[in-house]
């Protein structure tokens, strides 16, 4: 009867948790942002992940920008009704009614729609990624961070490879297990992540094409020469990281980039990079376990070979989590459990360690901002070391 009392006590605690009001972080810069959605066909090249043959590829674009103050601009919604329902369902009772913050109670600081902001002429350019099936919305605090810098931050979600799509049309494409490395065994794992990463790198020089094509002349004029596509960074968690850095690897148009907690796969091991490259990793302890060491090896077989421009750090006490919005969206009750146990990062102080390094990393890197700005972060935040090489 005790236990019985208690997992209901349980469960009527994670239910109230989920319905609770929660507020992203306060960007830290002075532009308003904006947000706007896309659907954007690769009428180039179809998706071998698709289950009949001809299909074309194609993304759901995010874009998080510099905006014009407008009163008039609807308050964005952290993820809209139909992707809520399409996730609900992927995701399971437990996970989502439980375990999980209620996206609908989750409030962001971007407006839906509005002008750019004229205080520049144009706004350099970062491509986000998420990792594995992760949502591109699960980066809302840093796209609205680095947006509030005056960068336009474009992340997208590309169907087969993100856990689920939900498109204008009503379509809700969800990705198919033998699509998910996490089923597989380790050799089968490596397998498809080497079938995979081409994909993905793929997937970001189309829409870095697209965006290019945008800047000469944007069908809602909201975008038309207003992109410094001389100036273009990426960002990646974990794959997401992974692919940054073969993006960076195959197409010169990328001048920085950085790999959030991502094992680095693909030619980029063995051949290397030339452009500034920031690596900031979760806690790996001690790096006693092989693949610790594997990945920190792999790593440090580029950043060896890295020109100029070069950080490879660690933040003492995250986990592969806390770099993204889930760290405050899953169950408090669990993480503090998890940080009690870990003595992790508390959640909002690990967005707020990863925003400043990536905006600042990329003010320095994209806008000749001075080095010593990202040194001074050394001060500010003492939790981050350097890997030892």
């Amino acid at each position: 009867m005790l236990a019985v009392g208690g997992g209901a006590l349980l469960l009527t605690l994670l239910w109230l948790e989920h319905g609770t009001e929660i507020t992203l972080p306060v960007p830290t810069g002075h532009f308003a942002v904006g947000r706007t959605t896309d659907t954007w066909v690769n009428t180039a090249q179809t998706d071998d992940l698709a289950p009949s043959p001809g299909v074309r590829r194609e993304v759901l674009v995010w874009i998080w920008y510099p905006a014009a103050v407008s009163q008039s601009a609807a308050s964005a919604e952290y993820l809209p009704a139909a992707w809520r329902v399409a996730c609900a369902r992927s995701s399971g009772v437990l996970m989502s009614q439980f375990l999980t913050r209620d996206p609908a109670k989750v409030h962001v600081h971007s407006s839906s729609d509005p002008e750019v902001s004229l205080e520049q002429h144009t706004y350099p350019v970062v491509v986000m990624r998420a990792g594995g099936g992760a949502l591109t919305t699960d980066f809302t605090t840093l796209a609205e961070d680095l947006a509030s810098h005056s960068y336009v931050v474009v992340g997208f979600d590309a169907p087969y490879r993100t856990s689920v799509v939900v498109f204008p049309d009503g379509r809700v494409v969800a990705r198919p297990a033998a699509a998910n490395p996490e089923n597989l065994q380790p050799a089968d794992q490596v397998q498809l992540i080497n079938r995979l990463l081409p994909m993905w790198s793929g997937d970001v020089q189309f829409v870095v094409d697209k965006l290019e094509r945008l800047n000469s002349a944007d069908p809602s004029g909201r975008f038309t020469g207003r992109l410094d596509m001389q100036r273009i960074g990426i960002f990646g968690h974990s794959f997401g990281g992974a692919t940054a850095l073969q993006f960076c690897h195959d197409d010169s148009r990328c001048k920085a980039g950085i790999d959030i907690d991502g094992a680095p796969y693909g030619s980029v091991v063995r051949e290397g990079l030339t452009q500034p490259f920031l690596f900031l990793l979760s806690d790996h302890g001690d790096l006693s376990t092989p693949e610790s060491r594997a990945v920190i090896a792999d790593i440090g077989t580029i950043y060896d070979r890295l020109p100029n421009g070069r950080l490879l750090l660690m933040i003492s006490g995250a986990n592969h989590f806390s770099f993204s919005d889930q760290i405050l969206l899953k169950s408090q009750y669990v993480v503090r459990l998890l940080r009690l146990l870990m003595r992790g990062v508390e959640g909002r102080r690990g967005l707020a360690i990863t925003t400043a390094y990536a905006h600042t990393f990329f003010d320095v890197y994209l806008k000749n901002a001075p080095t010593s700005l990202l040194d001074n972060l050394r001060h500010a935040y003492p939790e981050v070391q350097s890997v030892p090489r």
